[in-house]
Order: structure tokens, then sequence, then C-alpha cells
């Protein structure tokens, strides 16, 4: 009886430092640092591969556009701005924490989504990591210094023989 009291408050010991960790982590990455970067991928995946190929197999997009919207405390656009990916498929947006009229920019009011691809042959936004939505920025993925870096996705195109026919009621 002794050992399981032993272990139950050394379990809520260990929470109480987590949440505390996580905290302060988020309060580091809301006040430290003049600039925020997403950094995420694009890829395209092909659903007429085998479903080996189709998880390992997906090729990154150059040129595929990716956005960031951040809204302010009455829903109202306070920034937006856009990044190509590289021959990687990578991008980092880098947004300034002060706004050009005063305004501090918060990140968990931000959105970063999926805008368009160059490649005809891989073209149709799906919502695999949330790019056609959009993902929130929740909790930063470095704080170091004068740096907090958010990583999203990776987001995907697929071909569009892959695309979900809409269907429409006419009843």
């Amino acid at each position: 009886m002794a050992q399981r009291i032993t272990t139950l408050v050394l379990l809520i010991e260990i929470l109480f430092l987590v949440s505390c960790v996580t905290h302060i982590t988020t309060t580091a990455a809301y006040n430290n640092g003049d600039k925020i970067h997403v950094a995420g991928k694009v890829m395209c995946q092909d659903c007429s591969l085998n479903y080996d190929e189709w998880i390992n197999g997906s090729e990154p997009i150059k040129g595929a556009v990716v956005s960031i919207t951040c809204m302010d405390e009455r829903r109202r656009v306070s920034y937006y701005g856009s990044d190509l990916t590289d021959e990687r498929g990578q991008f980092d947006l880098m947004v300034n924490k002060v706004l050009s009229h005063g305004k501090v920019l918060k990140p968990q009011l931000c959105n970063v989504r999926l805008v368009s691809s160059p490649d005809l042959s891989c073209n149709i936004p799906t919502n695999f990591g949330n790019g056609q939505t959009g993902v929130k920025l929740v909790r930063p993925f470095t704080v170091f210094r004068d740096l907090v870096k958010y990583v999203v996705g990776p987001f995907y195109y697929t071909t569009p023989m892959c695309e979900t026919p809409k269907f429409e009621n006419n009843y």
C-alpha cells in the first residue's frame, strides 16, 4: 500500500513539473524574439500507387505557395504573408511579432495553409496535415534566445485522378 501511495505522489509531481515546463515554454514563446518562424514541407502524394509506395513515396513540390493569416482579438486580419517552397518542398515563413501599426502579433491567432501548387500533375490540395483547412500555431517547436519556431505539416497535394468527386443534391 505504501508503495502505491509513493508511486501516486511521484506521478503527480511529474505531471506538475511537465505542466510548469509547458507553461514556461509557451510564455517564453509569446514574449521572446521579435520574429516568429513557421517551417514545414509541401509534398505530392499519388493515390494510384500501392499502399507502401503511397505512404513512403511522396515527392517534394518546388514553388508551392503556403500562406499565414493572423487575426487580432476582434477577428480582423492583422497580418497576411506567403512563401514559396524550395526544391526540397520546404518553406520558412518569417513574421515580425510587432506589426507596422504597433500591434503585437499573437501566434495562437495565426493559421497556416496551402494556397497553390505549380505542378499541374499534382495540384489538388488534400487535408492530410490540415493543409487545406489550415493549422493553428499552438505550441512552438523551438524557443531559444530570439528564435521562436513553429513546425507544421507536412502538407500534401495529390493528382487530379485522386480528387474526391463532389456530389450535388438536386432534390
